[in-house]
């Protein structure tokens, strides 16, 4: 009797992983690339939580905007400022109802290497740098908030020729690392570990310099019958993925 209790209940808990397995889907995501890594941690406590699995595409915000308009298949949209998926939103390419703010990014002056940014920022005024790495203000949130702090500094004719301009923040930080640039505007969830900047040295923009990265999500018309797209939103609002976020340098 206990052996075949045994296997009735193995056949049942067997039934319940397909069962699971069956219902697990998959998220086509847009992430702006200051939060690409945040959503990957989030995504990975998602699946082990639901069984859904995000497709994750990084890239600028301006450049996933124009091609959510073209009809790229994207289901949810992680913006990096609250306009593009207001305008979505306007224009009958993402559900209304559905946007919101997931997180509050801060903007860094930053270099790899230790006591070149003080927490001031003044070397920005001293000059004494050859290439300073910034987003496209045209495409990308960060960039533009770094435009606005050069401008409320104004130093930003003096440095404009200085610039190395990424296409989005991730490329802007890719500047910085390689070498490329001396030092650069990135978003500080990419130099943030552990309640402090990981590696080199970095000035954290007051909020006053700029106005504020609210970052926005929205569920898109490709993604609007699918559960998976859905729960993941309904997710991000969840203790569990605001822990992750906060702990990326984000505030809420």
């Amino acid at each position: 009797m206990k052996k075949i209790f045994g296997k009735l209940a193995a056949c049942a808990f067997a039934c319940v992983l397909l069962a699971s397995s069956a219902h697990a889907d998959q998220v086509q995501v847009a992430v702006a690339a200051n939060f690409a890594g945040t959503i990957e941690k989030i995504g990975a406590v998602f699946k082990a939580k639901t069984g859904h699995e995000l497709l994750i595409s990084r890239g600028s915000t301006g450049k996933f905007y124009a091609q959510i308009k073209n009809g790229a298949p994207f289901e949810v949209f992680f913006s990096a400022d609250d306009e593009a998926p207001a305008k979505l939103e306007q224009e009958g390419q993402a559900v209304t109802g559905t946007r919101f703010t997931y997180a509050v990014g801060r903007l860094v002056l930053w270099s790899p290497k230790p006591d070149v940014v003080d927490d001031k920022g003044t070397i920005l005024k001293k000059g004494d740098f050859q290439r300073l790495s910034i987003a496209n203000p045209k495409l990308a949130p960060y960039g533009r908030a770094a435009e606005e702090t050069m401008k409320t500094l104004g130093l930003y004719e003096k440095l404009e020729a200085k610039f190395v301009i990424g296409e989005n923040i991730g490329q802007a930080y890719q500047f910085v690392g390689t070498g490329n640039a001396d030092l650069g505007f990135v978003a500080l969830s990419q130099v943030f570990e552990e309640g402090k900047i990981k590696q080199g040295s970095g000035w954290i923009v007051p909020i006053l310099f700029h106005k504020p990265i609210r970052q926005d999500a929205v569920l898109l018309n490709p993604g609007k019958e699918k559960a998976a797209a859905r729960a993941l939103l309904e997710f991000m609002k969840s203790d569990a993925a605001k822990e992750i976020i906060l702990a990326a340098g984000y505030t809420l």
